[in-house]
């Protein structure tokens, strides 16, 4: 395990070394989860990546497309509860 001792702001800000972020792919944004051991600081994890099983699924649409699929339902479903 490695361990680094970092300063933290006054607003509470502070600097992950360069070499874990690269090691463990962090970008401009991570998970922050409170555990028993204290705070732990997790790469957010890739959409491509962790679609796993589904993926067959949804080879062939984006995010963009199964959502507006959802919106155009939805709203069919209205249309039709206020006639």
């Amino acid at each position: 395990m490695t361990e680094a001792i970092v300063t933290v702001t006054k607003k509470g800000q502070a600097t992950i070394p360069i070499r874990l972020r690269r090691k463990h792919g962090i970008g401009r944004k991570v998970l922050v989860v409170d555990t028993e051991a204290g705070v732990l600081l997790k790469p957010l994890p890739d959409p491509v990546k962790e679609k796993g099983s589904l993926k067959k699924l949804f080879e062939d649409e984006n995010s963009r497309d199964l959502i507006d699929e959802a919106r155009a339902a939805e709203r069919q479903r209205e249309r039709s509860r206020n006639r």
